[in-house]
């Protein structure tokens, strides 16, 4: 059977001649002095480079615009998470005791870093061609998953592009509730539709996040009765 940081290479597709860098990168600043923030600038670049590189080699009909937001919101924190997941990342991470007690091996900010480390412990180890090989391998099976017309549209945006698109009327959104002290509201919003007859609602800690819940909510239900 497989060790644990002998899986990771092999999801990673690349085999570490300096193992010292893949300690490092899986090293928490709470557990060492030789930790992964160093690496995690380098990688954080290196990543940006190469999702730029294959944008803009496999979408030559997208603008400068669209480009950016989808590197944007595949190099976002929530999708390296998705990934770091993928690879069982928390578990191998070196974490002080006080980060392991307040479940630093859950933080997504956490692991958001490390897989960012680990991209340029590869980078520094077997050159940039390597690092892109290895950031590609996570990465193109999920952009093969996700629609490219719609990621990192958020759920307003894409619910107006498709009432626009048919001409039937935008939505509107009502705040239906507020509960709580000033610093700790909680808003319902309610989204109406009436061409449609859909009405949802959706909660948030803020107007904006209400009505986006909402929003969202319309939009699957659009989506489940076409």
């Amino acid at each position: 059977m497989l060790g644990n940081k002998e899986k990771l290479c092999r999801q990673l597709g690349y085999v570490f001649k300096q193992p010292q860098l893949l300690q490092r990168a899986l090293t928490h600043r709470s557990y060492a002095p030789d930790h992964y923030e160093r690496l995690e600038f380098l990688g954080d670049s290196v990543l940006g480079c190469v999702i730029a590189k294959y944008l803009y080699s496999e979408f030559p009909e997208l603008s400068e615009g669209d480009l950016s937001r989808l590197r944007s919101n595949l190099v976002k924190e929530s999708t390296l998470v998705l990934f770091a997941q993928q690879l069982d990342l928390g578990s191998q991470l070196k974490l002080g005791e006080g980060e392991l007690k307040s479940g630093g091996a859950r933080r997504p900010s956490i692991l958001a870093d490390a897989i960012e480390a680990l991209f340029g412990a590869i980078c520094l180890d077997g050159g940039f061609v390597a690092a892109e090989q290895a950031v590609l391998k996570l990465f193109v099976p999920y952009l093969a998953s996700v629609d490219m017309k719609t990621l990192g549209k958020d759920a307003k945006t894409l619910l107006q592009e498709y009432l626009q698109g048919r001409r039937l009327a935008l939505p509107g959104y009502h705040v239906v509730d507020m509960q709580g002290e000033s610093h700790e509201q909680l808003f319902q919003v309610e989204c109406t539709i009436p061409v449609l007859n859909i009405t949802t609602r959706g909660a948030g800690t803020s107007r904006r996040n209400a009505e986006q819940q909402a929003a969202l909510a319309a939009y699957q239900l659009i989506g489940n009765k076409t």
